[in-house]
């Protein structure tokens, strides 16, 4: 009585509670028991359909889920009345008689072959025979769709392993059932449009079960004929894909090569599509083209008598690469083919050398050509159409770009060097042509072929980069997104210019001219911290310009933050002296307006302003490399856990740079917690990259630390005390104050651990001490049982399930160092009722610590065993919302 409330609620109930209550109760009303009883009557024929559809969807849950508790001498009853619903929805609700194909597919798979053999000529009989009140077509169809969803429900099914490949066998058997009548279906010239359609997406399915390709090739010459008629267009389409895509279709390269005129017969069709305008056409032969290309590309290769076929297939699929249009807006075709071209190349290359060559010889022709179409095909269009795509286009140009990008990268590896020279001389030609008669989208895209390719390929060697860095200064920039590429490509050669500083002059000041410029922000700033990275040593002379053009910059710039970067790595080559100077003009501003800040009241507005002066400062100290290390790239990875002690002596740039930090810590102290993220991120990178020269600052640091993380507890404060525990620990002077922080972090930690967050990660870095720190040993004895009733609490219900992983860590890391005091603390509570959810037996609490106390190796095992378990503590266990979870 209940059922159709919940099912009303559910589907109709406004009310969003309302309906995750019903959806809750109506998942475990499918499961129970009582299953088997309302489910035959919510099909009646007085029941609206979404009611049906619950009673279908119930019965396929209990029989492909809970299989074993049905009786086997009620196999041939359930399956007599599945055949007769079947029956009656064929001419009824569509979506309830696909629900019902999929039950009755259920139950074939669990008793074929031993229970019910010969399960397809039975379904094929059936259908067949006449009566029942149910005319011919609606009874042609029922049987097609319960032949399409057969293989469909194998996919998913949740057969053991050994009973996979059992039915896997018994279904490639009844293959010699199903061709046939998919055959006789779609050649009779009676048959609907509707049964033609399902014929082939009853192919498509079957093909999934890697049916021999020779035992398919008749059907799937079919389906050839089927692509003018514009309604089986698309099932045929994905019918012959799926069948030519399958791994073992390979074996049958005679069909292959009777398939490749097949598909090039289909270029007047591509041809007439492209000309109307019809995208959906050519989408559709161009996937057919690309599927035969992809997958076979090796077997059809090796056939050398048939080269002629085959070349004749890469053009077609080259045709597909620069079909016309500017992808996504009138093409959405040549994206799909880019594939191929790795595929095609990475066969060419992995034969014999002498083979090898005789291939490259027909096909490096065809690999410049695809330059010169991938070129052509990443030109931006006019500025006016350009402005009219919306943003979600031009974003998909962009990463369509990209793809063009690597693919240019990987076609380099075939090309080498004669593809630069080639870029090269087609630049050359357009900049030095008096009458500029080509477009700046032509210049656009042949330096982005270059940038695409100086940015992962060592140029170093090549003898046209000094041509093209003479080149640049000689473009007329009058457009934003040719600005970007210039800049980038300038970047992707910072290498280079590195081993050339005399060619510095040339390039930088049109990066110091970009900088002004807000459109150019990402591509002038990153190049410029480029350059600072890798060319420092040869930028003292321009280090003033540099520096003057920046802090003008700096404020307008959406990439200040990088900004300060490339500052940092450009003071770090600089004298000592000028270090300094720079440093109090760069930073001198910025601690007036902390003190500023400080003196105010305490506001949203002053918060924003102090979180980003403390990130520009952290930033610039980051890439500050007051030691001159060879290693300046300022990427962070964790410092060593023991590095020795720089000599004694005096640093003005450290002091600088503790002072400053110093001033940060006391104006930001009334900003806490709002800051507090911000504050330790600027110190976190300041310890890494000063390591033992912070050591002045340990003590003022943990004690802020300790503070701010009594305050409003953050993963940024556990990573810092990490990370200061790593360097610190061992040194006695420094020792006192960081045990102490130490101590203080555990014990707030453990208070909060049932809340998850980063204090799981906390605790898996300190257990594996216990053994050897005394401190961590007293800690874990005192207080780790209330670790592990927070890790069971959230286990119990306490926690998403997200986070289900992080508390297996615990569990696994307390077994693996802490196994003793583990055995009695897990006996001690789950021995309290109730402990952790109610939904637990005693027995089951008594599996799980025998399976968690047994598993001292094997993490991944331990993260099951904990994922089963809060199933159970749920009362999740066994449903479908688990399953999908």
């Amino acid at each position: 009585s209940c059922l159709p409330i919940a099912l009303h609620q559910l589907y109709y109930d406004p009310n969003i509670e309302n309906k995750n209550l019903a959806q809750k109760w109506l998942m475990q009303a499918q499961v129970s028991p009582q299953a088997w009883q309302f489910c035959w009557a919510l099909l009646c024929p007085d029941k609206v359909p979404e009611i049906q559809y619950f009673g279908a969807s119930a019965l396929h849950t209990k029989i492909s889920r809970y299989w074993s508790d049905i009786p086997s001498d009620q196999y041939e009853t359930l399956k007599t009345q599945l055949f007769s619903q079947i029956a009656c929805f064929s001419s009824g609700s569509k979506m309830v008689l696909t629900r019902l194909c999929v039950a009755l597919a259920s139950l074939a798979l669990n008793t074929m072959p031993e229970a019910w053999p010969g399960a397809v000529p039975e379904m094929v009989r059936v259908f067949q025979e006449e009566g029942g009140g149910v005319d011919g077509r609606a009874r042609c169809l029922a049987l097609l769709e319960l032949l399409t969803v057969l293989p469909e429900e194998f996919q998913t099914s949740r057969l053991p392993q050994y009973r996979k490949g059992q039915v896997r066998g018994a279904l490639g058997r009844e293959w010699g059932s199903v061709c046939p009548l998919l055959q006789q279906l779609l050649r009779r010239g009676d048959s609907p449009g509707a049964v033609k359609a399902r014929v082939l997406r009853c192919l498509s399915s079957w093909v999934l079960l890697d049916v021999p390709l020779s035992e398919s090739e008749g059907l799937v010459e079919d389906c050839f004929t089927a692509l003018p008629d514009p309604e089986l267009f698309d099932t045929a389409v994905e019918a012959i894909v799926n069948a030519i895509s399958q791994p073992d279709s390979q074996r049958y390269v005679n069909t292959l090569l009777k398939l490749v005129p097949q598909v090039l017969s289909l270029q007047e069709q591509l041809r007439e599509a492209i000309q109307n305008g019809d995208m959906e056409t050519s989408h559709g032969i161009c996937r057919i083209a690309v599927a035969l290309g992809e997958n076979h590309s090796r077997s059809l290769l090796e056939q050398v008598e048939h080269w002629q076929g085959f070349l004749a297939l890469v053009n077609m699929i080259m045709f597909c690469t620069g079909i016309p249009g500017h992808y996504p807006v009138n093409e959405t075709t040549s994206s799909l083919t880019l594939t191929f071209w790795y595929t095609l190349q990475d066969d060419i290359m992995s034969f014999d050398p002498e083979r090898q060559a005789v291939y490259l010889q027909v096909y490096r022709p065809v690999y410049f050509q695809l330059v010169d179409v991938l070129l052509h095909k990443a030109q931006f269009p006019s500025d006016q159409e350009y402005a009219s795509w919306s943003s979600d286009e031009k974003e998909q140009f962009r990463i369509y770009r990209v793809d063009i990008s690597d693919t240019l990268m990987y076609v380099y590896e075939m090309l080498g060097a004669e593809l630069l020279s080639n870029l090269y001389e087609k630049l050359g030609r357009i900049l030095t042509n008096t009458e500029q008669a080509s477009s700046w989208q032509h210049t656009e895209a042949l330096l982005y072929g270059f940038q695409s390719i100086a940015e992962t390929i060592d140029v170093n060697y090549s003898d046209v980069i000094p041509g093209l860095i003479g080149l640049i200064p000689r473009i007329s920039i009058n457009n934003v997104q040719l600005a970007d590429t210039v800049m980038f490509t300038i970047g992707a050669l910072a290498e280079w210019l590195a081993d050339h500083p005399v060619m510095l002059s040339s390039v930088l000041p049109l990066v110091l001219q970009a900088l002004g410029n807000p459109d150019l922000s990402v591509s002038s700033v990153s190049t410029l911290k480029k350059i600072c990275r890798e060319c420092k040593f040869d930028l003292p002379p321009y280090a003033t310009n540099i520096v003057a053009v920046s802090q003008v910059c700096v404020c307008a710039t959406s990439q200040c933050m990088w900004l300060m970067q490339a500052l940092g790595f450009l003071l770090s080559a600089l004298p000592v002296e000028e270090i300094l100077r720079n440093l109090h003009s760069l930073i001198t501003p910025y601690i007036q307006q902390l003190e500023k800040l400080a003196d105010e009241t305490p506001n949203p507005s002053n918060k924003l302003a102090i979180i980003h002066i403390l990130g520009l400062l952290s930033n610039l100290f980051t890439t500050l490399d007051i030691s001159k290390q060879e290693d300046e790239s300022g990427e962070g990875t964790a410092p060593p856990v023991k590095t020795a002690p720089p000599p004694p002596g005096p640093n003005p740039v450290r002091d600088i740079t503790i002072n400053t930090q110093l001033k940060m810590n006391s104006f930001t102290l009334p900003y806490f917690p709002p800051s507090s993220q911000a504050v330790c991120a600027i110190f976190e990178k300041s310890v890494r990259t000063l390591l033992h020269d912070f050591a002045p600052m340990v003590s003022q640091l943990s004690e802020m630390l300790g503070q701010m993380y009594s305050t409003i507890p953050q993963a940024s404060a556990l990573d810092l005390t990490r990370q200061m525990v790593h360097i610190f620990a061992s040194e006695t002077d420094n020792f006192p104050p960081i045990k102490a922080l130490f101590e203080l972090v555990t014990s707030v930690t453990l208070s909060i651990f049932q809340q998850g967050r980063r204090s799981c990660r906390g605790g898996t870095e300190l257990l594996p001490r216990c053994s050897d720190v005394p401190p961590v040993a007293r800690v874990v004895q005192e207080d780790g049982k209330l670790l592990l009733q927070a890790v069971l609490e959230a286990i119990g219900g306490g926690s998403s399930r997200s986070l289900m992983d992080q508390f297996a860590e615990v569990l696994f890391s307390l077994n693996k160092h802490c196994f003793p005091l583990l055995t009695v603390w897990l006996k001690e509570a789950l021995q309290a009722a109730g402990f952790p959810s109610t939904r637990v037996t005693t027995e089951q609490k008594d599996t799980f610590t025998q399976q968690i106390l047994r598993e001292r190796v094997n993490k991944r095992r331990v993260k099951d065993i904990v994922k089963e378990f809060t199933l159970v503590c749920r009362g999740l266990h066994g449903t479908e919302y688990a399953a999908e979870y």
